[in-house]
């Protein structure tokens, strides 16, 4: 019987293809080289990359055998996952593999900065003695600020503890009780630059968090800050960073991330209190072994037709027929209880009803889970490290099955109860032998509105005029509606309008809709990937 062949197309660990062990037909090609690449695909099972491999849908095509591409590695700028999906290839990351790394680098930074390591350095391999130039400061007794305490986040807290500081995060989806577990306490996000010392980022890059540390923001720190940025390029402004040193606003950087990269031209090289690297945070031979061995053992998962829980398109695992197409709806569906929440809940039920329930359907859980933390967290989300970004949250989990369903032959739900005792809720199915994906329930309201990448929900008293308001108010603003529904409670109670669009609407629209129509709330969706 011949073996399933695994292409390894960069560099990978020792300890990675011996994970492949003698179970594998394994080749080697260069992947960066274009002409080597598309014909070494060709009755290839699996194809290992790194960063240098691109593969597109020509790649694909190349590989008509194919079955899971893996990425050694947490970004997949390189690979085309929908080009992948189409094909039913499974595309698999190592999401955990560099969070050590990561957070040790963030460390190195703040010391760099704090003790002017690099500055230092170059002096004197210049030929300059400058030790009273380069005087520092102590992190002992200093308040550093974390924005975002997912994986990351919590990993830097627990290295900086033993340093005497005061430890101080922003992060609306974190409980309170489980940040005080950790040694820290949980602020706003105006507090943090108010009274932060050192101010490290670690948040997801989202429409909500580019530029989310730009010019107003770095009016209101310390003059002595100093920032550190081993996240995501974008989200400290870079020009409103430069000119807040330049002014003597910001006493120092550690920036480790660009907006645009490779990035071998800044301003920011050119001021002396700054400290950069070339997004080093994952580049450590222990996060390099790690990933590798842990996308061989997913593809072993892949082709030995097991569930493979790194996978970021869930194709091709062993995952009943029937179960499937729910996945993405439930990723969708937490995605929409994130936005709708706007923090955590304490208690999340993922409640799976109707004739879908007689299968294994924990996978749905996941997926659910998925979707909730996808733009929450800096890590990248999936089926492994979801249910522990809950537990790191403080939040309970529990999968709820029924084979009653009065209204649709199937249903999953997702319900949860937030700190202050408020219910969110969001349901959906799957319609008609096209699989039509449809939110049928929000908070309590019912509805059937496709999970389109653009969602707006807005509760107010029921009175006459309200959908003309919104329709006016849209309009002004050149935002198409493509659905619209109403649904409330009883005539004259609460009601709840659930739109559709064909473009994001602004906070500032939002905001506009809500005082002109005296809603309870106003929550918009973003399903875009």
């Amino acid at each position: 019987m011949n073996k399933p062949v695994v292409l390894v197309a960069e560099e990978l660990s020792e300890a990675g293809l011996a994970v492949l062990g003698a179970d594998f037909e394994v080749r080697h090609t260069d992947g960066s080289d274009r002409a080597q690449l598309l014909p070494a695909l060709d009755g290839v099972d699996a194809l290992i990359v790194r960063s240098a491999t691109k593969v597109d849908a020509e790649a694909i095509a190349h590989a008509p055998k194919l079955r899971v591409v893996a990425r050694a590695g947490v970004g997949l700028d390189n690979v085309d996952v929908e080009a992948a999906t189409k094909a039913g290839v499974m595309v698999v990351n190592a999401p955990t593999s560099n969070i050590t790394s990561a957070a040790e680098h963030t460390v190195a930074l703040i010391l760099a900065s704090a003790r002017n390591v690099a500055q230092g350095h170059s002096a004197l391999k210049g030929g300059e003695w400058k030790r009273s130039k380069y005087t520092g400061v102590e992190l002992d007794e200093k308040v550093v600020g974390i924005l975002g305490l997912g994986r990351i986040g919590q990993l830097v807290a627990q290295r900086l503890q033993p340093f005497g500081v005061e430890l101080i995060a922003f992060d609306p989806y974190l409980q309170p009780a489980r940040a005080a577990q950790m040694g820290v306490r949980l602020v706003t996000l105006e507090e943090v630059l108010e009274q932060a010392d050192f101010i490290t980022v670690h948040l997801p890059k989202t429409k909500e968090t580019v530029g989310l540390i730009g010019d107003r923001e770095l009016h209101t720190v310390k003059p002595s800050v100093r920032i550190v940025n081993v996240a995501r390029g974008g989200i400290v402004d870079e020009g409103a960073l430069y000119s807040a040193l330049k002014e003597g606003r910001v006493a120092g950087a550690g920036i480790d991330v660009f907006s645009k990269e490779p990035c071998t031209d800044s301003p920011l090289f050119e001021l002396d209190n700054v400290v950069v690297t070339p997004h080093l945070g994952a580049s450590t031979h222990e996060a390099q072994e790690k990933a590798g061995t842990q996308v061989a053992r997913s593809v072993k998962l892949a082709l030995s037709g097991e569930f493979v829980p790194d996978a970021v398109n869930v194709e091709g695992g062993a995952v009943a027929e029937d179960v499937k197409p729910g996945l993405p709806l439930a990723e969708k569906l937490g995605r929409v209880f994130t936005a709708l929440a706007r923090e955590t809940a304490t208690k999340l039920d993922v409640e799976v009803r109707g004739e879908i329930a007689a299968q294994d359907v924990r996978v749905l859980e996941l997926a659910a889970l998925k979707g909730v933390f996808t733009d929450i967290v800096e890590d990248a989300v999936t089926y492994v490290n979801a249910p522990l970004l809950a537990k790191d949250r403080g939040v309970t989990v529990e999968l709820v099955t029924s084979a009653e369903s009065p209204d649709w032959r199937n249903l999953v739900t997702l319900r949860g109860v937030l700190a202050d005792g408020r219910a969110v809720s969001v349901s959906g199915t799957l319609s008609g032998p096209r699989q039509i994906q449809k939110i049928v329930e929000v908070n309590g309201y019912t509805m059937e509105i496709e999970p389109t990448e653009h969602l707006a929900f807005f509760s107010y008293s029921d009175r006459p005029g309200i959908v003309g308001i919104v329709g006016r108010i849209l309009g002004g603003h050149s935002i198409n509606i493509a659905s619209m529904q109403v649904a409330r409670d009883e005539k004259g109670g609460t009601a709840l309008i659930a739109l559709t669009v064909d473009s994001a609407i602004p906070d500032d629209v939002v905001e506009q809709i809500v005082q002109e129509i005296g809603a309870d709330s106003g929550r918009t969706v973003d399903l875009t990937d």
